[in-house]
């Protein structure tokens, strides 16, 4: 994990900043998909799989090369503003269309691309779950720091003295209580909330497949 995550870091340094506060302020908000997400993605395989069994090829392609002027997608706005969700279904239900490929080569596709999601959504748990292992470490240099300088004192009075080891002491309780008490939940809280969304990605997978067979 670690060196992946360091890989990632040299690739696309602000990529993965900026997904790990989008990923933070969605674990915070609870943005998982709700009960009328499920449904909005399931009405519209029911209605392009409706189609797919009375309409020709050129009049399936419509909807599918260009979604966003779909009657089917157009009734359900709040996923068609999901991109990535919108192309995935698209994108397989082409293949449908063309008939060329078999079930078991489609699901193989569909397990490959849903997994590279997966790791890409993944990405913001791994950097906020690095620097949560880190920050004891950060902890424990602002202690040593603290105390050196602390030594640099000896000839003070005792009461200076226990000030500078105390505030040497904050740094290490601070470094603790950031790793352990905010930034480690807050990264399995994202673990959970971008394993909820991948999930949609399961569900047109298991349909679509259900349909074909």
């Amino acid at each position: 994990l670690g060196s992946s995550i360091g890989t990632f870091f040299v690739a696309n340094p602000m990529k993965v900043v900026k997904d790990s506060f989008k990923a933070m302020m969605e674990a915070i908000m609870e943005s998982v998909p709700k009960n009328r997400d499920h449904l909005d993605t399931l009405s519209v395989l029911y209605a392009l799989m409706r189609e797919l069994r009375t309409k020709t090829r050129t009049e399936m392609e419509v909807h599918v090369d260009n979604p966003q002027e779909s009657e089917i997608f157009k009734a359900f706005p709040k996923l068609l503003a999901n991109h990535d969700l919108t192309q995935f279904i698209c994108d397989y239900c082409r293949l449908i269309i063309l008939g060329n490929a078999r079930t078991h080569e489609i699901e193989s596709l569909m397990d490959e691309e849903i997994q590279t999601i997966r790791y890409d959504k993944l990405k913001a748990y791994g950097a906020v779950t690095a620097i949560a292992e880190g920050l004891p470490a950060l902890g424990i240099v602002a202690a040593v720091l603290g105390v050196i300088k602390a030594m640099g004192s000896l000839d003070k009075p005792p009461e200076y003295l226990g000030a500078l080891i105390g505030a040497a002491l904050v740094g290490t309780f601070a470094g603790i209580l950031f790793s352990y008490g905010i930034f480690g939940p807050l990264a399995t809280k994202i673990k959970v909330v971008r394993e909820k969304k991948v999930r949609l990605y399961v569900i047109v997978k298991q349909t679509l497949l259900a349909f074909m067979n």
